[in-house]
This record gives C-alpha cells, sequence and structure tokens, in this order.
C-alpha cells in the first residue's frame, strides 16, 4: 500500500484539488466544513466545471458545519450536475472527512474546507495501491449517501459487504447515530495494551472519565503519554477546558506539549508500531455523538513517517508543567459544567 501525509491545510487542499483536476470519471466528497470562499484551490469552480463534463460527483455536508456555504454556491453545484447532500441531527454531527477520487485515490484526515483555515497543521493521509481500503472508503461513502437519500444507483450499488483484511490495515467507522461506538473500543484497547509509548495529537481535550482512566493506568504501568495540544486554539471555550483537563492529568504523570501554531491534526501512535489517522478528536463529542472515520495502520513505514511528523511539531512545543500553571477563575467556573455534561453524553 502506498501512503502519503501532508501535515497542513495548504499542502493537503493542493493534493486533494490536483486530484480532483485529475479525475476522469467520479469524484465523492464528505466533509464537516464546506464553504466558498476558498481562494488559491476553488473547489466549488472545480467541482462545478468536473459535473458538467459528466463526471458522477457526489458531495455529502454536515448541515451545520456548512451553514456558511452560500444559497447561490449550493444552487450553482446542483445546476452543474452534482448530486449535494446535506446531514441534519440535533446532537449529531457529521464530522467525516472523505475524498475518493475514480475510486482509485482516497483521502482520509481532519482537513476542512474553508479559508479560515488555511494556515493551520493538520493531518491528512492519502491512500493508493489498496483496493480493499478504497473499496471500503467507497462503501463507507455510499452508505452515508443512501442514509441522506442519494439516488444514483451506481453509488448505492458500492454498498456492500467487503472483507478487509485487519492484519495490517483497516478502516475505523464511527456512528454513535446508530449506536455504533466503535472508538471507544480502539482507543480503549490499544491504550490498555501499550507497553512503551502513547502519543496522542489532538487540538481539543475534553476526555471523559474512561479516556482519563485508560491514559492515567498506562502511566502508572510506565508506559509514557505524550499529548500534543495547540498553546491556543481556534475556540476560546475549548481553550480553557483544555488547559482544565491538562492541569488535571499532568499532575498524574501524563505529559502535555503546547504547540505555539494551530495544529488541528488528530493521530494516534501506540509503541511506535500503530497509527491511527482520522477526523475524531479526544472529546466527548467525537467518542459520543459525532459521525467520525479514520485510518488504524500498522505499515512500518507509514508509523515510521507519522512518527517523524510528530517529532518535528514536538521539536517546536513547550512541555506544559502543572507547576506553573495556576487556573484561571473561569476554569473553576467551567469544570462543573464540563463534568456535569460528559456525563451525560
Amino acid at each position: 500500500m502506498v501512503y502519503k501525509f501532508f501535515t497542513n491545510s495548504e499542502r493537503a487542499w493542493r493534493a486533494m484539488f490536483e486530484a480532483i483536476k485529475d479525475a476522469e470519471e467520479s469524484v465523492y466528497l464528505e466533509m464537516y466544513i464546506f464553504t466558498n470562499d476558498m481562494i488559491q484551490y476553488d473547489f466549488l469552480q472545480l467541482l462545478k466545471r468536473k459535473a458538467k463534463k459528466g463526471l458522477r460527483v457526489k458531495i455529502i455536508l454536515d448541515s451545520l458545519g456548512s451553514r456558511e456555504l452560500s444559497d447561490d454556491a449550493i444552487a450553482e453545484l446542483r445546476e452543474a450536475g452534482v448530486e449535494l447532500i446535506f446531514l441534519s441531527h440535533f446532537f449529531h454531527r457529521a464530522h467525516r472527512k472523505i475524498l475518493v477520487v475514480d475510486e482509485k485515490r482516497a483521502f482520509v484526515g481532519g482537513v476542512n474546507m474553508s479559508q479560515k483555515f488555511r494556515f493551520w497543521n493538520d493531518l491528512v493521509a492519502e491512500v493508493r495501491g489498496n483496493k480493499g481500503l478504497v473499496r471500503h472508503l467507497i462503501r463507507s461513502f455510499a452508505k452515508v449517501y443512501e442514509e441522506g437519500g442519494g439516488k444514483d444507483k451506481v453509488v448505492l450499488a458500492k454498498n456492500e459487504p467487503i472483507v478487509l483484511d485487519k492484519t495490517r490495515t483497516w478502516l475505523v467507522e464511527h456512528f454513535p447515530i446508530k449506536k455504533k461506538f466503535i472508538l471507544k473500543k480502539i482507543y480503549k484497547k490499544h491504550l490498555r495494551d501499550a507497553e512503551r509509548e502513547i502519543i496522542l495529537v489532538t487540538p481539543y481535550f475534553i476526555p471523559k472519565r474512561w479516556l482519563s482512566g485508560a491514559l492515567h493506568q498506562a502511566v502508572l504501568r510506565g508506559v509514557r503519554v505524550d499529548i500534543l495540544v495547540p498553546r491556543h486554539t481556534d475556540i476560546f471555550f475549548t481553550e480553557r477546558v483544555n488547559y482544565f483537563y491538562m492541569f488535571k492529568l499532568s499532575k498524574l504523570g501524563v505529559n502535555f506539549y503546547l504547540e505555539s501554531h494551530m495544529n488541528h491534526a488528530k493521530t494516534t501512535i501506540i509503541d511506535g508500531k500503530e497509527g491511527i489517522v482520522g477526523s475524531n478528536n479526544l472529546d466527548f463529542l467525537s467518542f459520543e455523538l459525532n459521525s467520525e472515520v479514520g485510518i488504524f495502520f500498522k505499515d512500518a513505514s507509514a508509523v515510521r513517517r507519522l512518527s517523524d511528523i510528530v517529532k518535528e511539531w514536538k521539536r517546536g512545543a513547550v512541555l506544559f508543567d502543572f507547576r506553573h500553571h495556576k487556573p484561571k477563575v473561569l476554569d473553576y467556573i467551567l469544570s462543573p459544567f464540563i463534568s456535569i455534561f460528559t456525563k451525560i453524553f
């Protein structure tokens, strides 16, 4: 299998844009945030052109995440022949990010499509050369497409059982709305089985009790636990929550590294042997409410490349020291609310 990683929004957009530009048959895009303000990479115009040429262009968006996509843009896409589906559930967000081009190249990760994310670090994996995994991603897309009311029989026919060899790679599909809480099972197992090192990268760290407990148990076993988070996030509330939990868990032996640059990546590395790249954050929203998708892999060269990326981010980060961190008044105000809210879901 061929893996390629893109470490910021712009690099991911460039690769995805070029892939769509080269498309000859089909483009399947599932995105949480998609807007029509992109300047350097005008996906809106490109997707319209491809649809007008007769390619099968299917787009699935979350209605809340992509609420800034203008009515004019929506009309233009549909008039060009794009089948555009919006998913809307009260608490459950469609947080997945998938692009499959010509049913041969697939992109999975954390990147959204909006100009405001241009200078963020992020992480997207491109996979090629493995028909099983790409087919599984197509099936995953087709499953959501059918549930969203998609009508194209060609795409609907892709929603068929596939046997995927899980010895090296598999797709992680997480659908809380269907009571399929796969992420919790995966994280519990691999955090429990870790023997030497756990590395986590997330922009938003709001763990439920089981996740905090699993990380603490790993520390007690002598496993080094490193978590990379941005020093400042794009949402003030989540930033304060991040610091609240960092303070609590760093006192238990978990190492937090603060990155000066906003990093929206979501990845996990276990013992330098296994890796996960996907759309989920380490918060109760991803584990309990949002639909998510990711790739779990054991390919040695891919895990090594992923480890090198994280090491580079880590070199530019500062170790959080709870002894020098004084919780703010707001942290004490928020903490009871946070505890209650995470227990509800």
